[in-house]
């Protein structure tokens, strides 16, 4: 059966072939995913989605891992099951969605985290705060964004980044992200829920885990939970890349990915 019906928002490329599903992770948006999207189109439905309180979707409450995957089963059918694709804070949304709706998922593709809790928010939180710190109302460009985040986030890329998530409409800016909501529940973001997983059964379907090798995020420390609750799981890991594998070795991401749709 399809999940809950969902109010995200989604871009679709491609009209032949088995449907793919992206789901980004923590500051991001669908759109960070178009050209892989758009590599696979000429074999595959590509579906971006944004996230709950990011991008373009609905802002919720509160940030609740199983609440999200909720709302990305709602996009999903089992008449047209998915290959589910999701990175960081979107790898824990895709697989859950995996255990909770497994007639939903065909395959599931877990890039740079683990089932497991971590516990260094820390960096996030700074983020947050330099968003919040920026003064919307007298802003004119957006290079003054780019100046009032730079004592607190000096690394240029990640300030380009967060940056996407700066809008201008009908003359005021604003950012697409729920800051608020986010910064209240950064902990439940590192977390994996396994108290909200009693009598769920692990995911038996095809798993391939993507990893930097320069990452933190995936350790010999987490090969047990991850074989816990996807045994049928293989594990890949891209050497020089971090935790944003498919931006830092695009290529070398979408041949892995290809092989695995195949």
């Amino acid at each position: 059966m399809a999940g809950p019906a969902s109010d995200l928002h989604t871009t679709t490329y491609g009209e032949e072939g088995g449907l793919v599903v992206f789901c980004h992770g923590l500051f991001g948006q669908g759109r960070n995913w178009t050209q892989i999207a758009k590599q696979l189109s000429g074999d595959h439905r590509t579906l971006l989605v944004d996230m709950p309180d990011h991008g373009r979707s609905a802002w919720t409450e509160r940030f609740d891992y199983p609440g999200a995957a909720d709302r990305v089963a709602g996009l999903l059918s089992a008449d047209d099951p998915a290959a589910l694709v999701g990175h960081s804070m979107g790898g824990k949304i895709a697989m859950l969605v995996a255990l909770r709706h497994p007639e939903l998922v065909e395959r599931l593709v877990v890039v740079d985290v683990s089932p497991v809790t971590y516990r260094h928010s820390d960096e996030f939180r700074v983020y947050i705060d330099a968003m919040q710190s920026v003064d919307l109302a007298t802003l004119d460009r957006r290079g003054e964004a780019d100046e009032q985040l730079r004592e607190a986030v000096p690394n240029d890329s990640v300030r380009s980044f967060l940056l996407q998530n700066l809008r201008h409409d009908h003359g005021q800016w604003s950012w697409q992200l729920n800051l608020d909501v986010i910064r209240r529940d950064l902990a439940s973001l590192g977390e994996w829920p396994e108290d909200r997983l009693a009598g769920v059964a692990p995911y038996d379907g095809p798993v391939l885990w993507v990893a930097g090798a320069d990452s933190r995020y995936v350790q010999d420390d987490y090969v047990a939970a991850m074989d816990r609750w996807f045994p049928s799981n293989r594990r890949v890991t891209i050497k020089g890349a971090g935790h944003w594998v498919h931006s830092e070795q695009p290529q070398v991401f979408v041949e892995v990915l290809r092989r695995f749709l195949r």
